[in-house]
């Protein structure tokens, strides 16, 4: 058994399942902030209704998302204690920050929410929504930073083989973060929009909480075709940022071997690596150079001109990427059909769409789990790109044998798979009991 693969299926099963959980909970949070300032707007008791519904949900699946977390950190000493010297002065600061400034945040105004409701004021209420919101959305900050560093290293010195911090600022906003943030925020809110708008189409398709499943599904659906729109130019900055900063991942996200003008922008392909070629390619020419520079004579480069063993897993970063992409032109399609049959008042006679709302409802998450795979395995064989020394292998744990990392890795599946089944089991519980009714959100108002 080879412990370096052993580790590193490990670390993917743990955090991609916690990747489940927090863009739910992220884009739940701004659309459950929207229902609350509507609710203090107006005083409309729906939106009050809305907002405490939807919350239930977001708490549940925020405490599995904090229970399926903390292991990750714990893997840095575990397994990868190579990596963990080097890069300690790095990643100490933004995950104190996420821990410090966003996660107390988050959940210390998710209990007001929670059981503030009629105890404090609706402005006080407001805040806490607003505050719950921004607070997940810091946390993921300060975690893509972190990660965006061993993507794009900045601001750091080796001294006596080990990254030491030089410029803070430098380093959290290092040449990826932005990019990457951006990108995987509004995948967290046509995320939280899908997933409102599936359990609103199952309260439709069962005939329950009509009124109220129908204006959860209007909000969520203008939400999600926004977002959806919207990742099209963001995901077009993050690749530019890829072309110039990672080429090898481009190269691999788009099977190109040669380095050419006019590199066409693969529509479909099977890229083999041992004959160095894209079969049953069928791609649009130039379209890659113009996407990367506006110019159909930009020059791209190809995995030729990299040295072998500075490949990327090929296939699996090639499909993760394609079927990410797939997904995401889903998501403007189907939720463009949704404006329009809204916009001709006949959304919520057409019983396919909502079959189809309810079903694809995992979608979103399918493709952060791909987005994810494509961005990581296409940074192989590095775990701190392009850094002496942090290759992947060079990064494990030398005292933890493959048979230990092997019986750990069965436990947090165990224990990984309960807690999913537990996560889906409380959430359909929530689900049958339905929205509250109407009770307002201060039993002593306080002046405002």
């Amino acid at each position: 058994m080879d412990p370096v693969l052993l580790a590193r299926i490990q670390f993917a099963v743990t955090v991609g399942f916690h990747f489940i959980f927090p863009p739910i909970t992220i884009g739940m949070a701004w659309l459950i902030f929207y229902f609350m300032t509507r609710y203090l707007k107006t005083g409309d008791e729906e939106y009050g209704t809305q907002a405490r519904f939807w919350l239930r949900p977001f708490a549940v699946t925020f405490v599995v998302g904090v229970a399926t977390g903390i292991t990750m950190e714990f893997q840095f000493g575990t397994n990868w204690a190579a990596y963990s010297r080097f890069v300690g002065d790095i990643f100490g600061a933004p995950l104190a920050a996420e821990g410090l400034l966003a996660f107390f945040l988050e959940s210390t105004f998710m209990g007001v929410l929670l059981f503030g409701w009629k105890k404090v004021s609706k402005r006080v209420l407001w805040l806490s929504s607003l505050l719950v919101a921004v607070g997940s959305t810091l946390s993921a900050f300060w975690i893509i930073v972190a990660n965006s560093w061993m993507q794009t290293p900045a601001g750091y010195r080796i001294v006596d083989g080990k990254a030491e911090l030089t410029d803070f600022w430098a380093a959290v906003f290092n040449p990826s973060t932005l990019q990457r943030y951006i990108h995987t925020i509004d995948a967290c809110l046509i995320t939280g929009a899908f997933f409102m708008m599936g359990v609103s189409a199952w309260y439709l398709l069962k005939g329950k909480h009509v009124e109220f499943a129908r204006k959860s599904f209007k909000v969520s659906l203008v939400a999600g075709f926004i977002t959806a729109a919207l990742q099209l130019p963001l995901g077009h900055w993050h690749a530019v940022q890829v072309a110039h900063t990672q080429p090898e991942k481009l190269a691999a996200f788009e099977g190109l071997f040669e380095t050419q003008k006019r590199a066409p922008i693969l529509i479909f392909g099977i890229p083999d690596a041992e004959r160095r070629e894209t079969l049953a390619a069928v791609g649009m020419p130039a379209g890659l150079s113009i996407l990367i520079d506006m110019d159909p004579e930009y020059e791209v480069m190809g995995l030729n001109d990299v040295p072998r063993q500075d490949w990327p897993p090929l296939k699996l970063t090639f499909f993760s990427f394609h079927l990410m992409f797939i997904l995401g032109m889903y998501f403007i399609g189907i939720t463009a059909l949704g404006i329009f049959l809204m916009w001709r008042k006949k959304l919520f006679d057409n019983r396919l769409y909502m079959m189809l709302a309810f079903v694809f409802l995992p979608l979103p998450l399918i493709a952060n789990e791909l987005g994810w795979i494509a961005a990581e395995v296409g940074r192989q064989p590095w775990i701190v790109y392009k850094v002496p020394g942090m290759r992947t292998a060079e990064a494990v744990s030398i005292t933890v044998s493959a048979s230990e990392i092997l019986a750990s890795l069965v436990m947090f599946s165990v224990i990984y798979a309960l807690l999913g089944v537990l996560w889906v089991h409380l959430l359909r519980k929530v689900v049958i009991k339905g929205p509250p009714a109407h009770e307002s959100a201060a039993g002593k108002e306080v002046a405002s």
